[in-house]
């Protein structure tokens, strides 16, 4: 029964079914027919899942996102970073990673990021002369930033699994999340070196754009602010911050309206449920890995084998990235880092510095075909063929690589800030 639940779940996963239903039907198969549990407890472990109070931020941190997308302040941030950085060479490239990094600080929604921020600056790039394949790329991984730097859903999802304070999850993103904002700036100045550049912003002109972007420059203060002075709750912060993104849309930009607010909730309720629905149908693998023992037998094999702790972390290097080549990044979280905090706690090593590597590697999953779904985002926006932009893919492959073999090497840029928490 397991043999046939495994064949249905690769079956339907090459046959492009909903990752939640590929999820669901293997997993219940297993369960039902493999280890003759009832319905009630996969039932009740999915409905105790998706009930963790710290999965309230999720909805609430796409919504703020998403307010301030459509409520002007995305197009403020642009505009600030542009007057900034735009005169260098590549500079466009550069301030559309800043820009990244920048939204990345209120909004937890890779996806958003690609959204907010692309609409705005990939067609210029492609006006001033960048290549079309390199722009959507770069798009697509520098939304990466959005996994790392706090707030991050991948990190609240994160602490929903191993019960880390998302606070120290949040922190442990926030060194590695600027090193790779800053390896995208060195790849963009490098192979945009040519492209013709505007002139310079006067002082007058970066002071201007500035005060605009003020108010959304404001959010991570008080986002963070909250949440590491003991005041609020990830979900509490969360909350204003939601509130905060719509009083400045409609009081101080003014291009907040209630149609667009309306589509402010759709959106956000539509990206919710796929998250939700993939959290839900993910813990009945959590079930029927539990009631196998597969993670202790999985540790007990890696002891026997006498596997070092640089070797195990090469391992679940390969496997994110292999795994992220098929899977989006959030079904992977369930389906491996149950096993993986495990092991890693198995061998005496920090929680914190497992989400940094395993973001590093399974995030490079978000541009490397076929299921790159940050390349078929960016790819949308220009409404360009993906196909055409895989062949930038392999430069920003080995950037990523780099980027989570320094993760490695140097655990200190994980735990080192939630050591001051």
């Amino acid at each position: 029964m397991f043999s046939l639940a495994f064949i249905l779940s690769l079956i339907t996963l090459v046959i492009s079914v909903p990752i939640f239903l590929v999820f669901g039907l293997g997993s219940s198969l297993a369960a039902i027919g493999g280890l003759n549990l009832p319905w009630s407890v996969l039932i009740q472990v999915s409905f105790g899942a998706l009930t963790k109070h710290v999965l309230i931020a999720v909805p609430l941190f796409i919504f703020a996102g998403m307010a301030m997308l459509k409520g002007g302040a995305a197009s403020r941030l642009v505009k600030f970073t542009t007057t900034l950085v735009g005169h260098w060479p590549g500079g466009l490239g550069v301030a559309m990673v800043i820009a990244m990094g920048f939204f990345a600080a209120f909004c937890g929604s890779i996806l958003a990021a690609i959204t907010a921020v692309g609409t705005i600056m990939m067609p210029k790039m492609i006006e001033q002369g960048y290549p079309k394949p390199f722009v959507v790329v770069l798009a697509a991984s520098a939304a990466l930033l959005e996994a790392l730097i706090p707030p991050s859903n991948a990190a609240i999802l994160f602490s929903a699994l191993t019960n880390v304070p998302v606070s120290k999850t949040f922190a442990a993103g926030v060194i590695p999340g600027l090193i790779l904002l800053v390896l995208m700036v060195l790849l963009v100045l490098f192979k945009c070196r040519h492209i013709r550049t505007s002139n310079a912003a006067s002082y007058k002109e970066r002071a201007k754009a500035f005060l605009s972007a003020l108010p959304a420059l404001i959010t991570p203060v008080i986002i963070l602010g909250g949440i590491y002075a003991g005041i609020l709750t990830p979900s509490e912060s969360a909350a204003i911050a939601g509130l905060y993104a719509v009083l400045i849309g409609f009081l101080i930009y003014r291009e907040l309206t209630l149609p667009s607010l309306l589509s402010c909730f759709k959106e956000t309720a539509i990206i919710t449920a796929v998250i939700f629905s993939i959290i839900a149908t993910a813990t009945f693998l959590s079930v029927v890995l539990t009631y196998t023992q597969a993670p202790q037998k999985i540790i007990t094999y890696f002891t026997e084998m006498g596997i070092s702790v640089n070797l195990f972390w090469v391992m679940l290097g390969i496997i994110c990235l292999i795994l992220g080549t098929f899977i989006e990044i959030v079904p992977v979280f369930y389906l491996t880092v149950p096993i993986f905090a495990a092991i890693t706690l198995s061998f005496n090593q920090s929680l914190l510095h497992l989400y940094v590597v395993f973001v590093a590697f399974a995030g490079i999953g978000m541009i490397t075909p076929p299921v790159c779904v940050g390349i078929y985002t960016a790819a949308g926006v220009i409404k360009e063929n993906p196909a055409n932009a895989f062949k930038e893919v392999p430069l920003f492959t080995i950037v990523g690589i780099i980027y989570g073999i320094l993760m490695i090497l140097f655990p200190v840029l994980s735990t080192w800030l939630p050591s001051l928490i």
